[in-house]
């Protein structure tokens, strides 16, 4: 998911006051001043991956759409917007979801979960105040859309999220991946799922923006848990082969690009009936002409966003997310590149600081994915 930077106008998190008192280093992002890192970006990437993680997303947008009428069809109108199948979602399962323009372009990428009476979608930072007004624009007028403006949303991520959080919230540990539900922590009414945007097991938690201090304070005393900021934030999801709105995904790519075709299901894309349907389900089916591919550079040094691609002597794409992957100890890229290119194992040169340097197509994740599924 993501985060652009507009920083014209920069707000105070519910946590700010939280964050400086830990000796965090903030910084302008989404439009708000954030935490980029505590101790350090490589500690704090290797102690997600190790233990659990506490990360501050309150920028992101949290929205509630209903209906007066308990059969008010808001996942058909949903569906109008998205491709995916929110019909026949379940109550409290989420789902991963796309909100398209009319070629099939990726205005934002969203999570949308199914409740006893409404539909909670959390947002991108930079880009709810533009889904906020799309969803007023084309919803019909019948629904009623909140945006749950005083709340926070919380982070926990990491392989001893569970321990720490079941401790303080017992039957938090009964959700498996892309579940949630109704809790209470230290007191707080909390709505916690169980996802993440890092490749680890980990839980979302929305609390009143009142309650946030107090229950930020309940879950860093754990021992499991440390604050984490942006930087490792970012360094986690890249090696996890997420993407970024504002970087990986745009109104110029489409899920087929983009890689996101499990967004699309079989129903939809029979169906069709969302925006840029016919554009999207054309390059599902036929392939687009470019590809998002993960990247692994020979040597050490990192390719940044916008570094040109070359397959031999010709320009096939360009770097979207890149950096140096403290796990694996070597620098890993996303980037989209011309759909001949982006074969497993190509080999490709990306230019940085002027030099090509030899590079080559890999299999993403690039950190295996440690979700707690249905079972599992």
């Amino acid at each position: 998911m993501s985060d652009d930077e507009p920083e014209d106008i920069v707000q105070s998190l519910p946590l700010d006051r939280w964050h400086r008192a830990r000796d965090a280093r903030m910084v302008p992002f989404a439009g708000y001043l954030m935490p980029i890192q505590y101790e350090g970006i490589i500690a704090e990437h290797l102690w997600t991956r190790e233990s659990a993680g506490l990360f501050d997303v309150s920028h992101m947008g949290q929205l509630l759409v209903s209906s007066a009428d308990q059969n008010g069809g808001v996942d058909d109108a949903l569906e109008t917007l998205l491709p995916g199948d929110i019909v026949n979602l379940g109550v409290d399962r989420m789902r991963y979801s796309l909100l398209l323009d009319d070629n099939g372009g990726i205005l934002d990428d969203l999570m949308v979960t199914r409740r006893g009476g409404d539909f909670y979608l959390v947002v991108n930072g930079a880009t709810k105040a533009d889904d906020i007004a799309h969803l007023h624009e084309y919803l019909p007028e019948d629904l009623t859309l909140n945006h749950l403006d005083e709340h926070a949303l919380l982070a926990l991520q990491g392989p001893k999220a569970v321990d720490a959080l079941a401790r303080i919230c017992p039957g938090v540990e009964a959700l498996v991946f892309m579940s949630a539900g109704a809790f209470d922590i230290g007191g707080a009414p909390a709505w916690i799922s169980r996802s993440g945007y890092t490749g680890e097991d980990g839980f979302e938690i929305s609390i009143p923006a009142a309650e946030a201090e107090e229950v930020a304070s309940l879950l860093v005393a754990q021992p499991e848990v440390r604050p984490i900021g942006l930087g490792a934030r970012d360094s986690l999801r890249l090696e996890a082969g997420l993407p970024l709105y504002g970087h990986d995904l745009d109104p110029q790519t489409d899920p087929a690009m983009a890689g996101l075709g499990f967004a699309v299901p079989k129903r939809r894309r029979a169906e069709g009936g969302f925006p840029g349907a016919t554009i999207v389900c054309r390059h599902l089916a036929e392939g687009p002409p470019k590809k998002r591919v993960g990247l692994i550079l020979n040597g050490r040094l990192p390719a940044r966003e916008g570094a040109p691609i070359y397959d031999g002597a010709e320009l096939v794409g360009g770097v979207t997310s890149g950096g140096f992957s403290p796990s694996l100890q070597v620098p890993i890229a996303m980037g989209y590149v011309a759909a001949a290119s982006a074969v497993i194992g190509r080999p490709l040169q990306i230019e940085v600081r002027g030099k090509r340097l030899d590079a080559v197509v890999a299999p993403m994740p690039f950190v295996p994915h440690r979700y707690v599924r249905q079972g599992s």
